[in-house]
């Protein structure tokens, strides 16, 4: 599929390329990460976002070290202000809330993951697709401070991203 749009002649909308030629370009991708980093984007896997920004921005690996520098900067904001909300709200407050997708049964999958392993699950799960950022909520639950999150978060996050601009680089020319 991804051959058949680089074969063709995709063409990019003229206020979204202006918008993507503009000094917004990049704040606009660090927005998203804050989005992403906060389990609060659902528009869009976040597997597809590095490489997708890698795709649009241009291939090159200075360009690919920008768009990661990005990704950690917006995804540990966005998962350090939903670790302070569940620092601060607590669990139910969390499950009241509409905008927080996670049942109570997953969260307390991940409940027992963050007790058994304690803090070490942080930069494991952000590494891991479809477990990215789940121990975000744990962690705010326990005892564990802030600062050390952000280290442990963005450790996680920069080993994610960077394996996503990787497979882009290794994967897209045999498609």
């Amino acid at each position: 599929m991804l051959s058949l749009l680089l074969q063709a002649n995709f063409e990019v909308p003229s206020m979204l390329q202006d918008l993507l030629d503009s000094e917004f370009a990049f704040l606009l991708l660090l927005g998203i990460f804050v989005l992403e980093g906060a389990m609060l984007m659902y528009f869009m896997p976040s597997e597809l976002v590095v490489p997708g920004a890698i795709f649009v921005f241009g291939a090159s690996i200075e360009t690919a070290i920008v768009i990661i520098s990005i990704a950690v900067l917006g995804a540990t904001v966005g998962q350090l202000a939903l670790f302070m909300v569940a620092k601060r709200g607590g669990r139910e407050y969390l499950l009241q809330k509409r905008w927080f997708r996670v049942s109570e049964e997953r969260l307390d999958k991940f409940d027992g993951w963050f007790d058994r392993w304690g803090p070490i699950v942080v930069p494991v799960s952000n590494t891991l697709p479809f477990t990215r950022g789940m121990l975000t909520v744990p962690a705010g639950f326990s005892e564990m401070r802030p600062r050390n999150f952000v280290v442990l978060s963005a450790l996680g996050t920069l080993s994610f991203e960077t394996l996503l601009a990787l497979l882009y680089f290794v994967v897209l020319p045999y498609l």
